[in-house]
């Protein structure tokens, strides 16, 4: 797969951490690797590698191109050959346009567009939030010392500026980067065994992606 780049990390015993940049990927396509998911409502998730100058890797990187402003819709691109119990993920990602809402997200542990956990970033609402997603259905999980209703976190993310989104994740316990700061603690234990990786957005985002990373432990 020449539009990966293969890292294996020096020093740290069982694990290997991978790259992918986009940037052998063909123009217009979905790359190849990844395939498209969605169980919910609107015009069917479509992505596609395009160009951007100001990518943190130029010139290409990864976005939805299939935007709707139908409400209810999560697309999602799934890493194929990723099959992760515990590790991190991380990428770099620029809000670039939506009415609805302009946002990036990261998805670990899938099994089916129906399950899966999911914490997106959102610049409409400069927020960051995580999910369990179960039968379809998104239930928040709360970060550890806050009550209620208060299961997201209020935090900048300002469209067209590239950022940095991680999760960690390890056992039932979630860690959430937003440009290297953690910002969200927090735990869950529905879905324990392993499951691949990807990107999320919702309802009409265009959101740019780039440098996805992943890395494994075994």
């Amino acid at each position: 797969m020449h539009w990966m780049t293969w890292l294996v990390s020096l020093g740290l015993i069982g694990t290997t951490t991978t790259t992918i940049s986009f940037d052998s990927a063909a123009l217009g396509r979905m790359p190849a690797g990844w395939s498209p998911a969605s169980a919910v409502h609107g015009a069917a998730p479509e992505w596609h590698v395009v160009k951007d100058p100001t990518a943190p890797s130029p010139p290409y990187v990864m976005a939805p191109v299939s935007a709707d402003a139908a409400g209810r819709r999560t697309p999602l691109a799934v890493l194929d050959q990723s099959d992760l119990r515990d590790g991190e993920i991380s990428v770099r990602f620029k809000a670039v346009a939506g009415k609805e809402d302009r946002t990036a997200g990261l998805v670990w542990r899938y099994r089916d567009p129906n399950h899966y956990y999911v914490v997106c970033a959102n610049s409409l609402h400069n927020n960051v939030e995580v999910f369990l997603v179960r039968d379809g259905k998104r239930i928040p999980l709360l970060p550890k010392g806050r009550r209620g209703a208060q299961y997201g976190v209020e935090h900048p993310v300002p469209s067209n500026v590239w950022g940095t989104l991680k999760v960690v994740f390890r056992g039932p316990v979630f860690s959430v980067y937003l440009n290297h700061r953690r910002i969200i603690l927090t735990e869950d234990r529905n879905y324990g065994g392993p499951g691949k990786v990807g990107l999320w957005t919702e309802n009409d985002s265009v959101t740019y992606f780039d440098d996805f990373q992943v890395l494994k432990r075994s």
